[in-house]
């Protein structure tokens, strides 16, 4: 028992089930802004585009005897339209997300490609010495001006 509680420990103390908590936490926010969207601008569009704009969404509500609601099909279609724009907007973040990513990449690969400038090297034994040194710390030969990279 003590080594589970041991590996939940480490698996919450990891950074990313904090992320996941804050993903959760907008997305469901994120959600609600959809909802809205779809119950406040769009419905009533099709309302307006359909000439009904008194009661559910016009010819697409089937009653049924004994539900309150029927069959909603309105209802569904909003349902389809929320998921969409969220579709749309996580697949926008995360194609983001991936070029930022790559772009990273792209500049760790370019750094490691360029070639280190050359050490400086000491005139007389022909070692590295370090760039600003007046004498060379392998042979004490003092250098004629202080070494600089080539």
């Amino acid at each position: 028992m003590k080594k589970l509680m041991g590996e939940f420990k480490e698996f919450i103390n990891r950074g990313n089930v904090m992320d996941m908590a804050v993903g959760v936490i907008v997305g469901a926010a994120f959600t609600a802004i959809v909802t809205s969207l779809t119950n406040d601008i769009i419905n009533p569009a099709i309302k307006l585009l359909t000439g009904d704009a008194a009661s559910g969404i016009a010819g697409l509500t089937i009653p049924v005897p004994g539900t309150e609601n029927g069959i909603d099909f309105g209802a569904f279609i909003s349902a389809i339209i929320n998921f969409l724009i969220v579709a749309f907007c996580v697949f926008m973040m995360v194609k983001a997300f991936n070029k930022m990513k790559d772009t990273g990449k792209e500049k760790e690969e370019e750094a490691a490609e360029e070639p280190a400038a050359p050490a400086p090297t000491c005139v007389f034994c022909l070692e590295e010495v370090k760039e600003g040194a007046t004498r060379c710390p392998h042979c004490a030969g003092e250098l004629p001006e202080p070494a600089k990279a080539v």
